[in-house]
């Protein structure tokens, strides 16, 4: 007997099935505990308005339990001849209380079931990444303050241009993860809206009360249209991994900074030994193989907002199939940027500094600057401090003072970390995780 609540009287071309189901029933693997929490938030707000009985809801929510700690605990299954999570979940409740499983179905569609199921896990994995980037963010800052006083040259066009030091580069990736996180927030807070109660797209007929639904659930509002909450299906998704993409944009970029810094032509850094692998025939060789991954990785994701744009773009207002893949590239994007933020945190705290590059006399001209705006400070026309300063370069007579003194903020000798700290703090305040904590444990207790 066949166990899909939505199957009519005809069977289905199993090739047909096998085509539209396609990865679904694994990518809904992502979304099981919080398809629970969903069903839990909605009955009790079906029995509010009359369409449950309170012992009908008292038993129903202590099976939805039930089924939460078996997602908890990796037992939750999504059976072979089940469609999908909604009707796995519902199929649970029917085995164990009868037809009172099947009411949990009143007054919403899978469209807005698989809608809160998405709002749901996306603003938990975003909180999971932003206290990823704030640890790679402390790392980054604790090494910017040990090293604030080590110089290292500073590039334009990879060739050698001014002073720079270890505080500025570790700092401002640093400062880069803030701005990324002021994306983050953003997507959190599109994320965080009710759409539960739009049923199709087109609301119900049952008098429901989604105000109720968006404080179970710790929502900070709801999408208010019925059709709009429909609409921002993908359109969520790829807001967020627009902000997924320029933490991965960081992470790229320092990783590629990182591969060359630790070349042997280079030598500024040097990596930890567990990090970097050997060669098959040079024996000499320690490859920094995790860094690379973390660029390949983080490229990969930046490509995210862009797969999901051509998957959704030229979809009208209403429910679309196309919407199922977003899911097969959306869903795992967290877990690969989580493992890249942990490696990166990882591998910078780990990270040993050159602190004699200057040695050196390759870097000595990009002194040269500096006494320009020495002589220039003196009272010597700048452009002819500058043209002093490069024929001594060129006539070998160039002598460095490597005793460089840079005041203004930002700069070597004043990097602002406490202000970036501060932009940090702010920033991460202003999630208010405290509220979406407090409201799932309400529900769960």
């Amino acid at each position: 007997m066949s166990n899909k609540l939505w199957e009519k009287n005809f069977e289905i071309n199993k090739e047909i099935e096998r085509f539209t189901v396609g990865r679904d029933r694994e990518m809904d693997m992502y979304l099981a505990k919080y398809d629970v929490l969903g069903s839990m938030a909605h009955i009790t707000m079906l029995e509010s308005i009359g369409l449950l009985e309170k012992d009908e809801l008292a038993q129903l929510l202590a099976e939805l339990k039930e089924i939460y700690a078996a997602c908890e605990r990796g037992e939750f299954v999504i059976e072979d001849d089940v469609e999908d999570v909604h009707s796995q979940v519902e199929m649970l409740l029917t085995r164990k209380l009868g037809d009172m499983g099947k009411k949990i179905h009143s007054g919403r569609s899978r469209n807005d079931q698989v809608l809160v199921d998405l709002k749901l896990f996306t603003r938990n994995e975003l909180k999971d990444i932003a206290e990823l980037v704030k640890v790679l963010f402390d790392e980054l800052i604790q090494k910017s303050n040990q090293y604030k006083d080590v110089l290292m040259p500073g590039y334009t066009h990879l060739q050698v241009a001014m002073p720079s030091s270890f505080g500025l580069w570790f700092g401002a990736y640093a400062e880069s993860l803030t701005d990324d996180m002021l994306f983050l927030q953003a997507a959190w807070r599109m994320t965080n809206r009710n759409p539960l109660g739009s049923a199709a797209g087109y609301g119900s007929s049952f008098p429901l009360n989604r105000t109720m639904t968006t404080k179970l659930l710790g929502f900070d509002s709801m999408d208010y249209n019925v059709v709009y909450a429909q609409m921002g299906r993908g359109k969520m998704e790829r807001n967020v991994a627009f902000a997924i993409a320029t933490i991965a944009g960081t992470l790229a970029k320092m990783a590629f900074d990182a591969c060359l810094y630790n070349s042997q032509n280079f030598s500024f850094v040097k990596l930890p030994k567990e990090c970097t692998t050997g060669s098959s025939i040079m024996p000499h060789k320690k490859n920094p193989d995790v860094f690379e991954l973390i660029r390949a990785k983080s490229n990969k994701l930046q490509g995210l907002p862009q797969q999901i744009t051509l998957i959704m773009n030229n979809l009208p207002s209403g429910y679309f199939r196309d919407l199922q893949i977003i899911k097969e590239v959306f869903l795992p994007a967290f877990d690969e940027l989580k493992d890249c933020l942990q490696m990166a945190a990882y591998i910078i705290n780990k990270m040993e500094v050159n602190e004699h590059i200057l040695d050196n006399k390759m870097y000595d001209p990009m002194f040269s600057v500096e006494e320009v705006n020495n002589l220039a400070a003196n009272g010597m026309p700048f452009r002819d401090a500058y043209k002093k300063v490069g024929l001594d370069i060129e006539a070998g007579k160039f002598t460095p003072n490597k005793d460089i003194h840079h005041t203004h903020e930002g700069s070597i000798g004043n990097l602002c970390n406490d202000k970036i700290q501060e932009l940090m703090e702010e920033c991460i305040s202003g999630f208010n995780f405290e509220k979406v904590e407090k409201a799932e444990k309400e529900l769960l207790k």
